[in-house]
């Protein structure tokens, strides 16, 4: 399998500042990558500190001046990379609530809900489902800093609140879960993705309540608690405005078909 990602960002730095992206893949061990990326502040070449986090998050560090910064991303992942590893650490850490993911809140609701399904891949469906099933998908109908419980009462987000909804349920139900940012062909309207993972059987599982995108495709980007830790960008000190984000992702043939009743993990 052949994927193709870009992003290309313009933001207007009207105070100095510092900023930190997440918009390059992960690495991908026993695939190809060969990437491209570049930050361009009026007309001259910035050189990012790239810091290496946990999961492979790749995070470009940069101080900027005022005045108009362009950066440009692009990728070609050939073939499937390695399972991602799991570790005691990650096993204990994700069934703690945090600060989108507030499964504390959960517990009892997650007990009466889904308390009966034994089997871990039929959770993970009928989480998908409910979750699917509860919010509508608008843009702009969320605030960044809505939680979990935020989203389950207006009934409506975008990718980052269903996730954020599906972590907090697993957690709740005592199944290790987090989030994670990726490209996503086949998403419309494109954008950056979010999906959540499951340890289910040894492995880790992507569960998508928005089902937008094949799970077969995703090319993941950054992993964490939550959306606090895999967004593309973060702002420190300054004042920026984001006058343009255009993201691509493709795949070579047909996209795969989808079904909600099997596991799928990021490849």
């Amino acid at each position: 399998m052949r994927r193709e990602v870009a992003a290309e960002l313009e933001v207007e730095i009207t105070a100095a500042t510092t900023l930190e992206f997440q918009i390059a893949v992960a690495p991908h061990p026993n695939a190809e990558v060969a990437e491209s990326l570049s930050f361009v502040l009026d007309g001259k070449p910035l050189q990012p500190l790239e810091i290496s986090g946990v999961h492979g998050n790749r995070i470009h560090k940069l101080d900027v001046a005022v005045g108009n910064l362009k950066v440009d991303y692009a990728a070609t992942i050939v073939g499937h990379t390695d399972p991602a590893p799991v570790t005691e650490y990650d096993l204990s850490m994700y069934l703690r609530p945090s600060r989108y993911a507030e499964s504390d809140k959960f517990f009892g609701f997650a007990a009466t809900e889904f308390g009966s399904y034994r089997d871990s891949t039929t959770l993970l469906e009928k989480v998908s489902l409910w979750v699917g099933s509860q919010l509508n998908y608008v843009p702009g109908s969320s605030d960044p800093i809505d939680g979990a419980v935020d989203t389950l009462l207006s009934g409506a987000g975008v990718c980052r609140d269903f996730v954020h909804l599906v972590v907090a349920l697993l957690r709740a139900a005592n199944v290790p879960a987090r989030a994670v940012s990726v490209y996503a062909p086949g998403l419309y309207p494109m954008d950056f993705h979010a999906v959540a993972e499951a340890f289910v059987e040894g492995h880790w599982r992507v569960v998508d309540g928005t089902l937008l995108a094949p799970r077969q495709t995703l090319v993941r980007i950054a992993t964490g608690r939550d959306a606090a830790d895999i967004a593309f960008l973060d702002n420190h000190n300054g004042a920026i405005t984001l006058n343009k984000l255009v993201v691509t992702a493709v795949v070579d043939g047909e996209l795969p078909r989808d079904s909600i009743e099997q596991l799928a993990s990021i490849s």
